[in-house]
């Protein structure tokens, strides 16, 4: 059974619960980076079970994920109340052909993407951080609950990619 919008919130935002998520978001490439290091990468392509994406998949998500949250932000900054779209990952995981691209090149996008996105959060006033969007399945996030989101999001994938990474018992 799959989680309602409002569970997924619970779960992403618990990753980042009691901690900074720009300060969080700045170490997420770094991480990755270290994650995959030495692993070959045909392990890194090699999905854990039918239905569910490889490492090289996540990092290929993670790095489209930041493109979209560029747009999110400024198209909430440029007109308050903005209706912002949900995507289908899946549909985007194909069409993006994410089980083929280069893992190590999918993290060059995300940490250029990133950067940019956190130079642009250090620009902000205090007042825009408050400035919201209406999410078509989660409602109205301000700039502030998506800079948590995505830092939950790095996190939930993270450790989604360690799983994946251990060693078999």
């Amino acid at each position: 059974m799959s989680e309602t919008a409002q569970q997924y919130s619970q779960r992403i935002l618990g990753h980042i619960e009691g901690k900074d998520a720009l300060k969080s978001q700045s170490v997420a490439a770094k991480k990755l980076e270290r994650l995959i290091k030495g692993v070959p990468a045909s392990k890194l392509r090699k999905r854990p079970a039918p239905d569910k994406w490889s490492v090289g998949e996540i990092l290929a998500h993670l790095a489209d994920a930041e493109i979209v949250i560029a747009w999110r932000v400024r198209a909430i900054l440029g007109a308050p109340g903005t209706p912002i779209q949900a995507y289908d990952q899946d549909a985007w995981a194909a069409v993006g052909n994410y089980a083929k691209r280069d893992p190590r090149k999918s993290i060059v996008q995300f940490r250029a993407m990133r950067d940019a996105n956190l130079a642009f959060y250090k620009s902000l006033r205090p007042e825009q951080w408050k400035q919201s969007g209406l999410h078509s399945e989660r409602g109205e996030e301000s700039i502030e609950r998506i800079a948590q989101m995505i830092a939950g999001h790095d996190i939930n994938h993270i450790l989604q990619m360690e799983r994946i990474l251990a060693p078999k018992k």
